[in-house]
């Protein structure tokens, strides 16, 4: 007995031994930044003014309180539901594309990643020079069908910001679907022909089931990604025009560095943020996990 609980505490020393550098690493990236955004959530704590004294509860307050605090959470949720379901839609679309292609597939897979080689910053840097009124290659084509500046109108730029991260992210999200549909049997889709099914009823009643982890992680990310966005809109827009595209994530930048340059009203707004998120996650979690994960 002595020598069996000698071993398990020395197993127990090696797995701590082991654990504790990655322990420290979310401690102090993960953990600690996290704490001081709460204490600073409760705190006058301005740009350049450093922290003035506690002020709990007046920051979340102010915040919800803000102009623009409901227009940016109705634009993040709006684009995060746009940039999701043309996300998911494309990324299957080119997934089972790949999937059914025998000659070209490396060719289509290669093109289709491509886009993902360059930073969200570059890309979005890319299109602004794309949609620019003075030198933008299309800028005869929008000028024919009465669009001055696409990115002058709300709309315009809101669906050209989509157009960007769909092209961007869309071959990323077809790696993650293709490897969803190659681990399905080929002996389940030729039984079903066999007995029958039409193609819209193999999609439907067995690719789309067996798919299920591959589509649960995929909407999971998007999600997660969409409701933090900033770069695209911060390059292209700036929140523009007149703060209609402007997310929380912007919010956040701008209440710290630029209208208020308060930390503590740019704090008090992540952590209602990192709350919201986690809530997301958490609905996700428990409405995309299969029957069997129960």
């Amino acid at each position: 007995m002595r020598t069996a609980r000698r071993r398990r505490l020395a197993r127990d020393r090696f797995g701590l031994a082991y654990a504790s550098p990655v322990a420290a690493v979310v401690a102090v990236f993960f953990v600690v930044p996290i704490l001081l955004v709460v204490y600073m959530s409760g705190t006058n704590w301005k740009l350049l003014g450093g922290n003035q004294g506690i002020n709990f509860p007046d920051n979340y307050g102010d915040v919800v309180d803000h102009r623009m605090f409901w227009p940016a959470v109705s634009f993040t949720l709006k684009y995060t539901v746009i940039a999701t379901v043309l996300l998911i839609a494309v990324g299957l679309g080119l997934a089972m594309l790949v999937q059914e292609t025998s000659r070209w597939r490396g060719l289509l897979r290669t093109a289709f990643l491509l886009p993902t080689a360059l930073g969200l910053a570059s890309s979005s840097l890319l299109f602004y020079s794309l949609y620019s009124p003075q030198v933008g290659p299309f800028n005869d084509f929008f000028k024919s069908i009465g669009i001055a500046s696409i990115l002058g109108s709300p709309n315009g730029a809101l669906w050209a910001t989509v157009f960007l991260i769909v092209w961007r992210y869309s071959g990323f999200y077809m790696l993650l679907l293709l490897v969803g549909l190659q681990g399905i049997s080929g002996e389940i889709y030729e039984a079903a022909r066999i007995d029958g099914a039409s193609p819209g009823q193999i999609f439907t009643r067995i690719t789309i089931p067996l798919l299920r982890p591959s589509l649960a992680l995929s909407i999971i990310m998007c999600v997660t990604g969409s409701l933090l966005a900033f770069d695209q809109f911060f390059i292209l827009t700036k929140g523009g025009p007149d703060g209609s595209t402007m997310t929380i994530v912007q919010l956040v930048y701008n209440l710290a560095f630029e209208s208020k340059r308060s930390l503590g009203l740019a704090a008090a707004l992540s952590v209602i943020a990192l709350v919201a998120l986690v809530v997301v996650n958490i609905f996700q979690l428990r409405v995309l996990r299969g029957k069997g994960d129960e």
